[in-house]
């Protein structure tokens, strides 16, 4: 993993992977799969995320104020189903029992899951209070950021060039995924 400038952090989610969102708060850490994730903003990087308010992950955010994304790969698929259907309110050895390790971030301690192709470190938004509201929604800032190079070098994915395993999952319902696909040459750019 190398660290991915702030600036091209938004970069890591605008192709809509699922993403595994990791939580913790005094002592307790846990990881769901969540396929509503976006960016928000370039510089500074902001992210909207969808996490239910009935899961642990939910209450381990609100009460730190901190999250990560990681986006899985083609060969995580086992691991983000099971992450996605166990719950860490009923079962508080899920990690182990869903074969999730991950490495403490640097600045907050959230998890990071090993294995990912993409990590990001964030601290939640206070306008996520206000916006969010009676929702599901979190807003968060990206304040650290990481990517294998194997697939993402010079501030993009470079998926064509990867083994397929590498690639990240797309989730479109029901426990079915897709991989991302194949590139379609560039088009020129024209000058607004």
């Amino acid at each position: 993993m190398r660290t991915v400038e702030l600036k091209y952090a938004y970069r890591l989610l605008n192709h809509g992977p699922t993403v595994l969102v990791g939580s913790v708060h005094a002592g307790r850490s846990n990881v769901m799969a969540a396929a509503w994730a976006m960016p928000l903003d370039f510089d500074t990087p902001k992210i909207a995320v969808v996490v239910d308010k009935s899961t642990l992950t939910r209450e381990l955010i609100d009460a730190s104020g901190v999250l990560s994304l990681c986006v899985p790969t083609v060969a995580m698929k086992d691991l983000v189903m099971a992450a996605g259907s166990l719950s860490g309110k009923n079962c508080p050895d899920k990690l182990s029992r869903c074969k999730i390790t991950t490495q403490a971030a640097t600045q907050t301690g959230v998890p990071l899951v090993d294995g990912c192709i993409a990590q990001m470190e964030c601290r939640v938004l206070p306008a996520t209070a206000h916006v969010a509201g009676p929702h599901d929604l979190i807003l968060a800032e990206v304040i650290g950021a990481w990517a294998d190079e194997r697939v993402f070098s010079e501030g993009r994915w470079h998926f064509e060039n990867a083994a397929p395993e590498l690639r990240s999952l797309h989730h479109v319902a029901g426990g079915h995924f897709y991989a991302i696909g194949e590139t379609v040459p560039a088009l020129p750019v024209a000058k607004a």
